[in-house]
């Protein structure tokens, strides 16, 4: 069955093996995070380096070497090959596709977001029409469509990687109607999220 997600600009639920209890020290591959409905001083970082602890709620989770949570499942090892493909395919940095994939659905082939966008790349129903996606849930056609679709942007706004994501979340005609990055909370938010898991991914490739 496929998992329904926040909004268009990511999946924020995660599914979880168990709940760790206040005090307990765990690692990612053991559980995922269960956010405690109970005010917080400050918002944890969205980055960390690995195995360093970090703090969410009463939890203390330990990151593993894979860094972020991906569903409590397998991340993006299985899908490491068609990132890879696609990437050169179209020119576009594969650290950055798994950035996107991680902002849009945390490695979840199923999720569906409120306003229909689904699979991996959280591609909208016309956008994969457009592209020619048979099953937007096929791992290999949405990050195909979707790596073209993000290359297509790329040149429309003459390699400017921040107005591509921009039109990625918002859509193109937002940018252009705001001759930049638009004015939401939310796009501002996805870009920054996904530069922060580029960074990430950049040095996962380099070790």
């Amino acid at each position: 069955m496929p998992q329904s997600y926040g909004g268009r600009g990511g999946a924020e639920t995660l599914g979880a093996k168990r709940v760790a209890h206040e005090g307990e020290t765990v690692l990612w591959r053991d559980v995922a995070i269960e956010v405690i409905p109970r005010p917080i001083k400050a918002k944890p970082a969205l980055t960390a380096i690995a195995h360093e602890p970090i703090e969410v709620g009463l939890a203390r989770w330990v990151l593993k070497g894979d860094g972020f949570p991906t569903c409590g499942k397998k991340g993006e090892g299985p899908f490491h090959p068609i990132i890879l493909q696609a990437a050169n395919r179209y020119r576009v940095d594969s650290a950055l596709i798994k950035a996107i994939i991680m902002a849009e659905s945390s490695y979840n082939p199923k999720a569906i977001s409120k306003r229909g966008a689904r699979g991996l790349m959280q591609l909208m129903p016309k956008t994969a029409q457009a592209l020619g996606v048979g099953d937007s849930f096929d791992p290999e056609h949405n990050i195909n469509a979707g790596v073209k679709h993000f290359r297509n942007l790329l040149n429309q706004f003459n390699g400017d990687v921040r107005l591509a994501l921009a039109a990625y979340n918002a859509g193109s005609g937002k940018v252009r109607e705001y001759q930049g990055v638009p004015p939401f909370k939310a796009t501002r938010y996805y870009i920054k999220k996904v530069f922060e898991y580029h960074e990430y991914y950049k040095k996962q490739v380099a070790w």
